[in-house]
């Protein structure tokens, strides 16, 4: 058996105990002896290829190794992070040659095929049902290969995707991914007297298209990836309608082009993962930037810059729970398509969120602080606040992995260009900062299956004591 790395632990069969020589080394590395690597040894691996274990290892034969070095613990993270492991254990067995070491990685495999999204529920205002769901084998015979597929459907609206993600194309350190996709799909607009004649205008469009990209590591818990995108949109649009904006008439801006027309994009994406769990981590954080901007040069119809950061950092308290602290903000420029704004749905709790861009409520801001936030569906500005509290109640090694119970509270805000330089007419103070509460509470789920978040907030959100209707006054 060899000498546990810091921050390891333990497989589920207790282990034998520590040869001498591991004995030796532990002493000598708790000096900050460095060790030259004479090579790494993968035990545990049934189903998955050793080379896919070791792309995700940063050391090589011949490195310096310390067992202080954090990356050491990053790497331990970072393959549980695939979502190939139940657990996995690191540790050093002594060298052919006196102060060479080999490293060796206990791995504990775990079901691959998982229910990435699942979808179901009703919507509001017309009161409709939705549903569906996205699964992935995430480790196509043993070799990291993710293929995965996702549907969702609602009312006279349908979604489809289809990925593929290879981490080791044709061999190299390179990531491949592709995806394709449809979306027939409707959006409502107003939400009271839209002229002409009716409570809410609806648009509807088709999108069929695909995604090309590549990612390479920057470090053992660093990406960065680049991508294309083209896509061909067909909308049908109202003629005309106009709708309140406080207690204004306007036009209603449908956000898309009518008839057909191009998307083409590229995005450049930096992705930083610590966590030492993909669905219930106690530490690490979680760190996403997207720069999108359209390729007018390539027939893109849409011209735009879309800017969005993500973060998330967890805690672990002295007492086992966990805090969660993450921030959102983002901005687009110009005239982004519909499904490229930020919407509300997507912020708030308390209403259903996008599933594969398709809208499934038209109700508005819940609106708890009595701001114009009631005014807005979709934005070009964004950001979030939010903190969550997490309870261990349960951890188990066979279907269901961990069980814990989680509240969640925060602050959100969504504007346009507009609402920054002409604020909605009847709204003062704070009211004209568009800006509201969420929160949630239940339980999160890790099974063999997935994991799954048993919340109260929809339910809640389907109590009428939420400002649905715009907060100003009529005239």
């Amino acid at each position: 058996m060899g000498t546990p790395v810091p921050g390891s632990v333990a497989a589920p069969s207790a282990p034998a105990a520590p040869a001498p020589e591991a004995a030796g080394a532990r002493a000598a590395g708790a000096l900050g002896v460095k060790y030259t690597l004479e090579g790494i040894e993968v035990r545990g691996n049934r189903t998955t290829l050793a080379r896919v274990v070791l792309r995700y290892v940063p050391f090589r034969s011949g490195d310096a190794l310390d067992v202080a070095d954090r990356e050491l613990e990053a790497t331990r993270f970072r393959l549980l992070g695939t979502g190939f492991f139940r657990d996995v254990e690191l540790s050093l067995r002594r060298g052919t040659r006196r102060g060479y070491v080999v490293l060796v990685i206990d791995v504990v495999e775990r079901n691959t095929i998982v229910v990435d999204d699942l979808w179901l529920g009703l919507s509001s205002g017309p009161l409709t049902a939705y549903g569906g769901a996205g699964v992935t084998q995430r480790n196509l015979a043993g070799a990291g290969i993710a293929l995965g597929g996702a549907f969702a459907v609602a009312d006279q609206q349908l979604a489809l995707r289809v990925r593929l993600t290879d981490p080791q194309f044709l061999r190299t350190n390179w990531v491949a991914e592709t995806e394709l996709l449809y979306n027939a799909a409707r959006d409502f607009f107003g939400n009271h007297d839209v002229l002409p004649a009716q409570d809410f205008a609806v648009a509807q469009y088709k999108r069929f298209g695909g995604r090309l990209g590549v990612g390479h590591d920057l470090d053992v818990s660093s990406q960065v990836f680049f991508d294309y995108r083209l896509e061909k949109i067909d909308a049908s649009l109202p003629l005309a309608a106009s709708d309140y904006r406080g207690e204004d008439v306007e036009p209603i801006d449908f956000m898309l082009d009518r008839g057909s027309s191009i998307l083409s994009t590229f995005r450049a994406r930096l992705v930083s993962d610590t966590r030492d769990d993909p669905v219930l981590p106690t530490r690490g954080h979680d760190f996403e930037a997207n720069l999108d901007f359209s390729l007018t040069p390539l027939g893109s119809d849409y011209t735009y810059t879309k800017l969005v950061l993500h973060g998330s950092h967890w805690f672990a308290l002295p007492w086992g729970h966990v805090l969660r602290l993450e921030a959102f903000g983002g901005a687009i420029s110009g005239n982004a398509p519909l499904f490229e704004r930020f919407y509300v749905g997507d912020l708030s709790d308390l209403l259903p969120d996008r599933a594969l861009d398709l809208s499934f409520d038209r109700g508005l801001a819940p609106n708890l602080l009595r701001t114009d936030v009631v005014e807005i569906r979709y934005a070009n500005y964004a950001a979030k606040v939010d903190a969550e509290y997490r309870i261990p109640l349960y951890r188990g090694t066979r279907s269901i992995y961990g069980v814990d119970v989680f509240g969640s509270f925060g602050f959100y805000s969504l504007a346009n260009g507009q609402d920054f330089i002409d604020h909605a007419r009847g709204y003062t103070g704070f009211g004209t900062w568009p800006v509201d509460l969420t929160f949630n509470a239940g339980l999160r789920v890790q099974t063999q299956a997935g994991g799954f978040v048993f919340g109260v907030s929809n339910l809640i959100g389907l109590v009428p004591i939420r400002g649905q209707q715009q907060g100003a006054a009529r005239p």
